[in-house]
């Protein structure tokens, strides 16, 4: 049995994940840099649906010119013992509660929620999706990557195809392979990018624009 809604289990998730995502690792590169033009010198960020920490090690390695106040959440306590053995205590704060839980006003710039939010119906996205926004600044910014569904049919099918073929050129079985793909519509819940969109303004953001796009995945910003 896994210990959280991924594929796989905590203790495995790092070294599996590059081979089920295409471009993972552009994820979080792709935060990076947004948050790098933003020019922070010190900033409170909420790393919502954090996993093993991943994002916050990035960040972290990365953005060493900035003071960064971490806030870490999933609602897997494998995972966040993970995130902990590695990042340690210093400075950031752990809590087991799931981004329809949180219950923030108004404390962080920065908001994440990196390949979380699929696995949530239709109202519990909605009412995660308004708990970052609750949860930003005035001003603040709202960084989410998600596994997507195409507009067409024919175009998904497509989309599928070629996610199956990546899986499989990285080592993945023939039927790993088709137990991921199963998975959507039971186990993920993908929308189109025009839906994201769509959530993200509806839930009062200011404005709302696709990030990153390819295969199956996406990524989006918005600014409270």
């Amino acid at each position: 049995m896994r210990d959280n809604a991924s594929s796989y289990n905590s203790f495995e998730y790092d070294s599996k994940i590059n081979m089920t995502l295409p471009y993972y690792e552009e994820f979080h590169r792709q935060v990076i840099d947004v948050i790098r033009a933003l020019n922070f010198n010190k900033l409170k960020w909420l790393d919502t649906g954090c996993g093993t920490g991943k994002t916050a090690r990035k960040v972290l390695e990365e953005l060493v010119e900035t003071d960064i106040d971490f806030t870490l959440c999933d609602i897997s306590n494998e995972m966040l013992n993970i995130a902990r053995d590695i990042l340690g205590d210093n400075g950031i704060t752990y809590r087991n509660i799931s981004s329809q839980a949180l219950d923030y006003s108004e404390q962080f710039d920065v908001v994440t929620a990196i390949q979380c939010h699929h696995y949530l119906s239709r109202a519990e996205r909605k009412t995660a999706i308004e708990n970052c926004y609750n949860a930003l600044k005035e001003n603040g910014i709202f960084i989410t990557f998600e596994n997507i569904r195409l507009e067409n049919d024919k175009a998904d099918l497509l989309a599928v195809k070629r996610w199956k073929n990546y899986m499989i050129s990285n080592g993945k079985t023939e039927r790993e392979v088709e137990e991921h793909a199963e998975r959507r519509g039971k186990a993920v819940f993908p929308i189109t990018v025009a839906e994201h969109l769509d959530l993200l303004k509806n839930s009062g953001f200011q404005c709302a624009e696709l990030l990153w796009f390819s295969y199956m995945q996406a990524g989006f910003f918005a600014i409270k």
